[in-house]
């Protein structure tokens, strides 16, 4: 039930914060039910970036109704307008896919999502990111790893070993982060997936990740 006013506070302050329980074990059941093909069909990664052992499945808004009103959510769109506002007029979707770590992968380099544009954009905040975590996220099975306060770093700035914390939130949380907190999958020494859907929205004058024009049908 956290207001928009403390979401855009905490991320301001850390880059990133857990919202819990936000969606309920019967949506996270109806939803997997309508994404769990897609999933299945999609390959691992192909690089250290993207994950030999992970898969992303992307173009959820055409995909799942389910996915649909997680991008629409009222609540987080309200925090995503709150946050992005100083920098435009209206928001976009820019990315939405399924991240999903299998057992054995490595953790993912730190880096910023912002990085998406280069690094050109040093004089605004571009994004206003979500992982919804569809099952557990624990330390083992590779939980985001995320440095507080790290939003006003350089981009070269060096990453102390102890400054990443993992975000660790049980399934039906969602962590809302910055395009500027350096982060990165964590490592999955599990034996289980680790599923989480990751929606990001960006300010309405960049160009998408995801070209959304083209990966969702007009009619939906």
């Amino acid at each position: 039930e956290a207001s928009s006013d403390d979401v855009v506070a905490a991320l301001i302050r850390d880059g990133a914060v857990i919202i819990d329980n936000v969606i309920s074990p019967a949506f996270i059941a109806q939803l997997t039910e309508e994404t769990n093909p897609y999933m299945e069909a999609t390959e691992n990664g192909f690089d250290d970036f993207t994950g030999f052992l992970t898969t992303r499945t992307g173009g959820l808004l055409g995909r799942s109704a389910k996915c649909r009103e997680l991008i629409a959510h009222d609540k987080i769109l309200a925090h995503c307008n709150q946050f992005l506002a100083p920098y435009c007029k209206r928001v976009q979707l820019h990315l939405s896919q399924i991240i999903r770590i299998r057992p054995g992968e490595t953790a993912q380099m730190i880096h910023r999502d912002r990085w998406a544009w280069g690094k050109h954009l040093a004089h605004v905040e571009p994004q206003f990111n979500t992982i919804w975590a569809i099952t557990d996220f624990t330390a083992e099975n590779g939980a985001t790893c995320v440095i507080p306060g790290s939003s006003r770093w350089a981009d070269d700035a060096e990453i102390p070993a102890d400054s990443i914390v993992q975000a660790e939130m049980k399934a039906g949380s969602v962590l809302v982060y910055s395009g500027s907190v350096f982060h990165g999958g964590g490592a999955n020494r599990s034996h289980s997936d680790r599923i989480g859907i990751n929606i990001t929205y960006t300010l309405g004058w960049l160009r998408q990740e995801e070209n959304q024009y083209l990966t969702c049908p007009p009619e939906i």
